[in-house]
């Protein structure tokens, strides 16, 4: 079982964002990798408190997480499913915290550390990916064509000599306060330490050229339209033996389905019956995610009756449980009849079986609600 996120920091549930930010500055010191070369145990808690204080430090996430623990980010969460997930890398830590102590992470307070540079990282690339209700009630595995800059073959890199490779120039300005020592990203190498030394033909001037790549996304089951998914890795790279790739951003499309309707995890469905079938009863073959089932309609039945399938709505990316399937019965009122069909509603007009029994439907109307709610 993964340790509470608020123990990983040593802070109370009800800490600020201070407090939370204190909590990860002090856990990150004490495990630091400089600190503890060569130390598994040391870098698996560094890892732990980052990706404590990823969660934490996000107003939503950490929403989240206060209402549904771990199971909130696992298998289809921002976190989890190849998304992000499965354990924070050194490199997305130094690259996402990498200003918690107001420097470079792991830099000037340690002594000069290799991580004094951070690693630059290539930009994003952002796709959408559409899909039908079917696929999202059952995840799928898509691939797509991805067109992202990656490093060219015979590209070289050397320090760069603006900044002797550290990434940051440093200017010394007078002041009325005195001298004052100020660190900006090197205007040569962007910060990478290390400036384009051969460019191989077809590459730009970074060293980078063009190249369509086919990724495989797994989606999980339960997305819902808007939503973003991250897969590490898959976006433009960047340049320099120190840089990591970008990340491939892909946003949900659901598809309009013919004859369901969305709400949350359940489903609507409108069913449509003539005069005849609502009087007699009758079973008809209703679409699912799952396949079309059959459902009957008891005779009587009236015209705004709701019909619950349980279960048989979409899975919960959050992994509690399938939604319904709420069928919504409408009665048909025939509109061209014929002289005996006329005749006949004539005779039946004053019928007491044709009158309304408002009582008795407000009545199953009440228990039908109070039976959906149940």
């Amino acid at each position: 079982m993964k340790q509470d996120y608020y123990e990983v920091l040593g802070v109370s549930k009800n800490a600020t964002p201070i407090d939370i930010k204190k909590g990860y500055r002090k856990m990150a010191i004490k495990y630091h990798p400089d600190k503890n070369p060569d130390d598994k145990a040391a870098e698996e808690n560094f890892k732990k408190a980052a990706e404590a204080y990823e969660i934490l430090s996000d107003e939503n996430k950490k929403a989240r997480y206060d209402q549904y623990g771990h199971a909130a980010f696992e298998n289809g969460g921002q976190r989890g499913g190849g998304f992000g997930g499965g354990g924070m890398n050194m490199d997305d830590i130094f690259s996402q915290f990498g200003d918690i102590f107001g420097g470079g992470f792991g830099g000037g307070g340690f002594g000069g550390s290799s991580r004094g540079r951070a690693r630059v990282k290539g930009s994003n690339l952002r796709i959408r990916v559409k899909l039908t209700l079917e696929e999202i009630a059952n995840g799928v595995e898509k691939k797509v064509k991805v067109r992202r800059k990656v490093q060219a073959a015979g590209a070289t890199f050397k320090t760069c000599s603006t900044c002797n490779g550290q990434g940051q120039v440093m200017r010394v300005t007078n002041t009325i306060l005195g001298r004052m020592q100020t660190a900006s990203t090197c205007p040569t190498c962007q910060g990478a330490g290390e400036i384009l030394d051969k460019q191989p033909k077809g590459a730009d001037s970074s060293g980078l050229e063009f190249k369509e790549e086919t990724v495989s996304i797994k989606i999980p089951a339960g997305v819902t339209d808007g939503v973003q998914l991250k897969v590490n890795g898959k976006g433009n790279a960047a340049p320099g033996n120190n840089s990591m790739d970008g990340d491939l951003i892909v946003v949900i499309e659901e598809i309009k389905h013919e004859t369901l309707k969305r709400e949350g995890t359940n489903l609507h469905f409108d069913l449509y019956i003539n005069l005849s079938e609502a009087v007699l009863g009758v079973s008809k073959n209703i679409d699912t995610v799952s396949g079309k089932v059959k459902i009957k309609i008891e005779e009587g039945t009236q015209s705004g009756k709701i019909l619950r399938l349980r279960g048989k709505g979409l899975p919960s990316i959050d992994h509690y449980g399938n939604g319904d399937l709420l069928i919504h019965i409408n009665v048909w009122t025939p509109q061209n009849l014929s002289k005996e069909q006329k005749e006949f509603f004539e005779k039946n007009i004053k019928d007491e079986n044709f009158e309304p029994n408002p009582s008795k439907f407000d009545k199953s109307f009440f228990e039908k609600v109070k039976d959906m709610f149940s």
